[in-house]
């Protein structure tokens, strides 16, 4: 391999690499937590208005606190499983 083949590889490990960092940056982020959580909230609640359910604002939050909930206990579980 010449020197412009290994600067150019040399560039694509690094764009990669910078990609891959964004990816696992946003994977944990709390704006997509809580996107998430608020989309569930959303939807639960208008399934529960659906269903004539009564209080459908108050319970439709259980299913986001899980959520939310199951995500605070990954890091958790995770280093567990490492082990």
């Amino acid at each position: 391999m010449d020197q412009q083949n290994i600067e150019k590889e040399i560039k694509e490990i690094r764009e990669r690499n910078r990609r891959v960092e964004i990816d696992k940056a946003w994977e944990t982020s709390w704006t997509r937590r809580l996107f998430i959580a608020v989309t569930i909230y959303v939807v639960a609640a208008i399934w529960l208005l659906m269903i004539s359910e009564t209080n459908p604002w108050l319970k439709a939050l259980i299913p986001s606190l899980g959520y939310i909930l199951s995500t605070l206990s990954l890091p958790f579980i995770k280093s567990f499983w490492e082990k």
